[in-house]
C-alpha cells in the first residue's frame, strides 16, 4: 500500500475544487464561477485498495487586498511545506500574468516534486495547448505536465495513476470510507455560502461569511434545527441578500436545505439571519471568530 499528501495550488478560478470533487467523485469543496471561492484548506481523501491520497485543496494565491486575503494566501503557502507532491493548476485558457510568476517563485523555494496541471483544455484549440505546454516547460522543472479538463474529467484518471509513482509505501491515514475530515459546522456553512455565491454578483460574494450558531437535533435525529448567521459588511449588502420581500434569502435557504437533507440524511429546518459586521475582512479578531485563523495550519 502507498499513501501520501498532495497540495492543490494555483491562481483563483483555476479549477482546484472542481478537480478535487472529480477525483473523489463526490462533492467536498464548494464551487462557483466567482474567484476566491475557497477560503480554507479543504481535505479530500481518495482511497482504493492499493493507495490513499490525502488532497489538500487551498485558497487561490493572489495579491491580497485585505486581511482575509492575507490569511488565504498564507494558508496556501504553508501547505507547500507539508506534502509529498504538489499539483499546480493553471487555467489553460487564460493569459499568463504576474500572479503565475509569483507562484513559480514560491515553487523554487521547495524541493517537493510538482505536477503542472493545465486545466480547461476542452476550451482551447490543440495548437494553443501545445504552445502553453512549450511555454511552461521553460518556466520550471516540473516532474510531470498534465493537460486535463476537470469539468469533463478528461485525463483525471491518468493523473491519479501517475501520482502513485510519487508517493511512498505506508499505512492509510484515514478509514477507507472517509472522504473528508471537515467538521459538520464547516460543511453546512460552506453549502449555504455556495448558494449565496451563485445568486449574487459584484462585491457581495467576497463580503459574505456564514457562521453556524446552533445545530439542534429533534425527534430521534429525524429533524435537525440549524440556525446560521450570514454576515456582510454594509447595510446595502444586507438588503441585496435578503432580496425583495425576502425572496433571495428564501431561495438560498431552500436550495441549501435540499442539499443538506441529502447530505445529512435528515429533515432540516434552516433558520437564516443576515447581519452587518462592518469591514470584517480586515479585523483579526472577527476573522478568527469566523474560522479564518492561519495559526490553525
Amino acid at each position: 500500500m502507498k499513501s501520501g499528501f498532495i497540495a492543490l495550488i494555483g491562481r483563483p478560478n483555476a479549477g482546484k475544487s472542481t478537480l478535487l470533487n472529480q477525483i473523489l467523485e463526490k462533492k467536498v469543496a464548494i464551487i462557483s464561477d466567482k474567484p476566491q471561492t475557497t477560503r480554507n484548506r479543504i481535505t479530500g481523501i481518495y482511497t482504493r485498495e492499493d493507495m490513499q491520497i490525502v488532497y489538500l485543496d487551498t485558497p487561490g494565491i493572489h495579491k491580497p487586498k485585505h486581511k482575509l486575503g492575507e490569511y488565504m494566501v498564507d494558508v496556501a503557502e504553508k501547505t507547500l511545506r507539508d506534502v509529498d507532491l504538489v499539483y499546480y493548476l493553471v487555467d489553460a485558457t487564460a493569459d499568463v500574468k504576474g500572479g503565475e510568476q509569483y507562484i513559480v517563485e514560491r515553487l523554487n523555494q521547495i524541493t517537493t516534486p510538482v505536477f503542472l496541471v493545465l486545466n480547461k483544455i476542452d476550451l482551447i484549440p490543440k495548437e494553443d495547448l501545445l504552445r502553453k505546454i512549450d511555454y511552461w516547460q521553460n518556466q520550471y522543472k516540473f516532474a510531470e505536465i498534465f493537460p486535463v479538463s476537470a469539468l469533463k474529467r478528461e485525463n483525471v484518471n491518468e493523473l491519479i495513476e501517475r501520482t502513485k509513482n510519487y508517493i511512498e509505501e505506508g499505512p492509510f491515514f484515514y478509514p477507507e470510507d472517509t472522504v473528508s475530515d471537515q467538521p459538520e459546522k464547516v460543511v453546512i456553512s460552506e453549502i449555504i455560502r455556495e448558494k449565496i455565491l451563485k445568486k449574487t454578483k459584484e462585491e457581495i460574494p467576497h463580503s459574505v461569511a456564514v457562521v453556524i450558531e446552533k445545530i439542534e437535533e429533534k425527534k430521534n435525529g429525524e429533524v435537525l434545527n440549524i440556525m446560521a448567521s450570514i454576515f456582510v459588511e454594509r447595510q446595502s449588502q444586507k438588503k441585496i441578500i435578503i432580496g425583495k420581500q425576502g425572496q433571495l434569502l428564501r431561495q438560498v435557504g431552500k436550495e441549501a436545505r435540499e442539499e443538506l437533507e441529502l447530505l445529512l440524511g435528515a429533515r432540516i429546518f434552516l433558520d437564516l439571519w443576515v447581519k452587518v459586521k462592518e469591514d470584517w475582512r480586515n479585523k483579526n479578531s472577527t476573522l478568527s471568530n469566523f474560522g479564518y485563523d492561519s495559526r490553525d495550519y
